[in-house]
């Protein structure tokens, strides 16, 4: 079929096509060549089949993120809900006997775990929110702020979040932000870089604010959602007597006393100062403009348009809207008239609430957004269940899911198996959900398959917050495709460039080769660079606008991309051969033994090693059925579990299976591991605020055993 017919049948007609037909209409034709090639280093730039004129406007024409609210507020109807919130209604406390071994010592102690109960949602709707917006920007300019200055806003996500950035939007401000789990030294990093005089956080937030208070000179309003006790603003107002501190509605009150006109942005004009989560050093803020923002709206309503978007659309908001995945995707939900319900990681499921739903049951979503680890949760805690399963039980769902992966694949209806063996696990996740999307770390294709069959269709997106989120996406003609990140977003192009001393090339010898290299983008969702930060922005901004992302990417066949790996985390070993930590990493988590895991690759040595976070409820059980010890007499504690050498052999035989699994060459196995009874997390230094290892402090923490490692080699 020619482009023309494709994109007839397709960009024209698309709502009408069945979902069933997608894989024939565009085939094996993804992307096109948007350009001549460049060799030696660099292959030609491509675009998405459907859009060979790069998209930065939706066809609503908003052009600023100002004008997506308001604009949604003109095109829908004046009940259709926008923003909806849960309320705590009180804090149940239940008495829990725990079971600890500490040196060989049995204990038993009581603790009191903490749950919530949580109201029905309300809503706002777009006309609500427009209003509301309006008069805390009055607010803001009352409490002294103009138009292009700066707010961070220090929070996890929710309603509030959002309607604190419009709020600024609506006077030509804009914002920073910093994750809710940044502590003193990155938080203190990133207001002083921005000079901020007025900061937007959350009440049980207020104690870290009064810590970094004194190192801030630039700080002057202190405004906060929530419950805060008079304690707390007392004890913040003794600490910093020049502070001003307001709740979000005595701001909104003063903006309605006070009321002036709006003062729309400009395309041009920043949205957000976005701080990366700092895996390898300080946070860099990276400058967004509207027009950014703006580009992947008008990708997305072409790639998604067709399937989401009804009146009974629901998003499920609880990733990190402190990073750009979150930030970009609300926004392209708002421009097409869904619901956005707020969730929190705390009160996601019915296992973390007493006397109400789980957030994802409560609200049914339709659509939702997580990180690899989210879908590695639930696949795992479904793949337990099966493990205890009567065998019958377990051959029924194994016959099920590779029949339903064949119709997937097939572009043909599931809807019987659905409703006979995967209902259960759909009920889980609110039974309504149409569509999937993953991002932010590479997700393995057998969780990929798994999600896609189980529960909903799964497309997995690559991006970095220089790009405002995706670069590329798969599409739904892509279910039944595990491996790629789909074709280029259609307000980018991509191209691959040579990395040198290695053997990727867009220009590989051997014709059975695919085009591999570091992937470049230039398109309307691009950065405009790092604040302050010229001489960085220059290394990756080149004069004729491509971004150079550090990743190796790799053309496939039908014009997908597949990401291998980071640049920077290639390691050449001492026998030539160059391994990608962040894929063997990636793909050892489907290890039922794995929590975290980090690859340590000596350039000096022929094979990789690695540190180990494992679950102790599998090793437990592990422990049990190898009898390696009298539990009559002596319970072990973690760390002895962590340290048995059968245990380590057996976890270690799993993760290599898994290995196998994925094709890895034996450079590519981990050699030997070192398991860690500790878990880690932002507040310990070991994962950045959105929850990637850091790998030097990582290194450090573990030299001894990194080194241990290598010896038994040697």
């Amino acid at each position: 079929m020619s482009l023309a017919a494709n994109l007839a049948a397709w960009g024209v007609a698309a709502v009408a096509v069945p979902a069933m037909l997608v894989k024939s209409t565009l085939g094996r034709n993804l992307a096109i060549d948007a350009g001549p090639a460049e060799p030696p280093t660099a292959g030609n730039p491509r675009r998405h089949v459907l859009s060979p004129g790069l998209r930065a406007v939706p066809s609503h024409e908003a052009r600023t993120l100002y004008e997506v609210l308001h604009d949604g507020a003109r095109r829908f109807k004046p009940s259709q809900r926008l923003f909806g919130a849960r309320d705590v209604l009180r804090i149940v406390e239940e008495e829990m006997v725990v079971t600890k071994v500490v040196a060989g010592v049995e204990t038993k102690e009581t603790k009191v775990w903490k749950f919530f109960e949580l109201s029905e949602y309300s809503w706002m709707t777009y006309k609500d929110a427009v209003y509301a917006t309006q008069q805390i920007g009055a607010g803001l300019r009352k409490l002294g702020m103009k138009p292009q200055d700066k707010l961070t806003i220090f929070a996890s996500t929710c309603r509030d979040w959002m309607l604190m950035a419009h709020a600024c939007y609506s006077q030509s401000m804009y914002i920073t932000t910093a994750y809710d789990t940044l502590g003193e030294e990155g938080l203190t990093f990133s207001l002083n870089e921005c000079e901020i005089a007025t900061l937007f956080t959350q009440a049980d937030l207020l104690p870290m604010v009064k810590k970094i208070g004194g190192a801030v000179p630039t700080l002057k309003n202190i405004i906060y959602t929530g419950k805060a006790t008079d304690d707390q603003i007392n004890a913040l107002k003794a600490a910093h007597p020049h502070l001003t501190v307001h709740s979000l509605e005595e701001v909104r009150q003063l903006g309605a006393r006070n009321p002036v006109e709006p003062i729309p942005p400009k395309p041009e004009d920043l949205c957000c100062i976005m701080y990366t989560s700092g895996s390898t050093g300080n946070p860099k803020g990276v400058m967004l403009t509207h027009a950014a923002i703006l580009g992947v709206v008008a990708a997305a309503e072409l790639i998604f348009g067709p399937y989401l978007g009804d009146n009974d659309d629901v998003m499920l908001a609880f990733l990190p809207l402190a990073h750009v995945l979150e930030f970009a995707l609300e926004h392209v939900s708002m421009y097409l008239g869904m619901a956005i319900g707020y969730g929190g990681v705390r009160t996601l499921t019915d296992s973390s609430v007493r006397n109400c739903k789980g957030d994802i049951r409560e609200l049914r979503p339709t659509f939702m957004a997580g990180v690899p680890a989210v879908w590695e949760t639930i696949r795992k805690g479904v793949m337990a269940k099966l493990n205890e399963a009567k065998s019958t039980q377990r051959a029924i769902f194994d016959m099920a899911f590779n029949l339903k992966w064949f119709l997937l694949q097939m572009g043909m209806p599931t809807g019987f198996l659905d409703a006979v063996v995967f209902k259960a696990v759909q009920q889980q996740t609110g039974g309504r959900l149409k569509l999937i999307l993953s991002g932010g770390a590479p997700l393995p294709p057998e969780s990929h398959k798994f999600i896609t069959v189980c529960v909903c269709p799964l497309v997995q997106g690559y991006g970095l917050t220089e790009t405002c989120g995706p670069l590329s996406v798969q599409t739904m003609m892509e279910i039944g495709t595990v491996g790629t990140v789909g074709a280029p977003l259609p307000s980018v192009e991509l191209k691959l460039v040579a990395v040198e001393e290695t053997a990727y090339t867009p220009f590989p010898d051997d014709p059975n080769v695919n085009p591999r290299g570091e992937v470049w983008a230039r398109g309307s969702s691009i950065m405009s660079g790092y604040y302050k930060q010229p001489q960085l922005t220059a290394e990756v901004l080149t004069d004729d606008g491509w971004f150079k992302t550090g990743d190796i990417g790799e053309w496939m066949p039908d014009g997908a991309l597949r990401i291998i790996d980071r640049k920077k985390n290639l390691v050449k070993l001492s026998n030539g051969e160059y391994v990608a930590i962040e894929k063997l990493e990636s793909q050892y988590k489907t290890s039922a033994f794995v929590a975290n895991i980090c690859i340590y690759a000596d350039s000096l040595e022929a094979f990789v090693v690695g540190i180990v976070v494992p679950i102790e409820k599998e090793l437990r059980t592990l422990a049990k059925s190898l009898s390696l010890f009298n539990t009559a007499q002596h319970e072990p504690d973690f760390a002895e579990l962590c340290a048995h050498p059968e245990i380590i052999k057996k976890v270690l035989e799993d993760i290599r299976s898994a290995g196998r699994r994925a094709n890895f060459k034996p450079a590519e196995l981990v050699h030997t591991i070192t398991l860690i009874p500790e878990e880690w997390t932002p507040q310990n230094g070991m994962l950045t605020a959105a929850q990637k290892i850091k790998r030097p402090e990582i290194a450090k923490k573990y030299a001894a055993a990194i080194k241990k490692m290598y010896n038994k080699k040697n």
